[in-house]
């Protein structure tokens, strides 16, 4: 079941002296089961593209295929609940939108929404929040008495109880500090990698792109600049800086080391692998 974009373009304020154009004619294909990095300048339309992903917003012209589904510009979305309970939107700053006198009853608003019995609502709720590193006994606390980083985990645990198929980040660990930054992404990627979860994460932060990171589309001035793959993307540390883009310190590490006269293939993607390239180069001409 493809996720893709056909020839989308959409428009903010049409008609008005704000008339603004997000995505112009963006044609891409996301690779399910993969977690895959949005990024850009700010206003190139990376969260205007991930917005169409569960029809909050709907092309101006084009199609969007996701899962089972086609949304179109001529076509109000079937099926619409569902299909917000298949692909989870996660926006920055989830935690604003708390609003349940518990963490529980907060978690499990959604699957109730959604149908589920209140038992069933309950466990799904438990379950989440388990996956998210929260134990039961956090369930009858409100979520205004938690720490940032812990509401955070509560509103990512209120989409995930509602088990979708799809989960979409839109820049998950702005304000964090490192640890709680570490413990998001680590969270994310177990999603994907033990859970199943295809991931999409918009973000500015080129170190979690290359370490959590399976492939990379980069936004530029609502188009689709480049597509490829995470190892591909960050070999050429030139043409991130052509986008504005800044390469992880192990991508410029390795360039400057190269620039010295050591010989880093190409493979060496970690710094233990890097300090023992360097140790093994060193030896030889001690």
């Amino acid at each position: 079941m493809p996720i893709s974009f056909e020839h989308v373009s959409y428009i903010y304020s049409k008609g008005t002296p704000y008339e603004y154009t997000a995505l112009k004619d963006v044609c891409l294909d996301i690779e399910e089961g993969k977690i895959t990095a949005i990024i850009g300048q700010t206003g190139s339309g990376k969260s205007t593209l991930v917005q169409h992903l569960n029809a909050l917003l709907l092309p101006e012209e084009g199609t969007v295929h996701i899962l089972d589904r086609a949304i179109t510009a001529s076509e109000k979305p079937k099926q619409l609940k569902s299909l917000r309970g298949d692909v989870g939107l996660v926006f920055q700053f989830p935690e604003y939108q708390l609003f349940e006198e518990t963490v529980l009853k907060d978690v499990a608003f959604g699957p109730k929404n959604f149908g589920a019995s209140e038992e069933e609502a309950k466990k799904r709720a438990i379950h989440a929040l388990e996956l998210v590193g929260l134990s039961d006994k956090y369930c009858e606390r409100s979520p205004l008495e938690l720490s940032g980083g812990q509401k955070r985990r509560v509103a990512i645990a209120g989409i995930l109880a509602m088990d979708p198929k799809v989960l979409v980040l839109d820049e998950p660990t702005a304000g964090l500090d490192p640890k709680g930054t570490e413990a998001m992404m680590t969270l994310f990627h177990d999603l994907n990698r033990k859970h199943g979860k295809t991931v999409l994460i918009v973000t500015h932060d080129m170190e979690q792109v290359f370490r959590y990171c399976d492939n990379v589309v980069v936004m530029e001035d609502g188009k689709v600049r480049t597509h490829t793959n995470v190892e591909s993307f960050f070999r050429d540390p030139a043409a991130c800086r052509d986008m504005n883009i800044l390469p992880p310190a192990l991508i410029r590490m390795k360039e400057m080391l190269k620039e010295n006269g050591f010989d880093i293939p190409e493979d060496v993607l970690s710094t233990a692998a890097l300090a023992d390239c360097i140790a093994r180069q060193v030896k030889n001409h001690g």
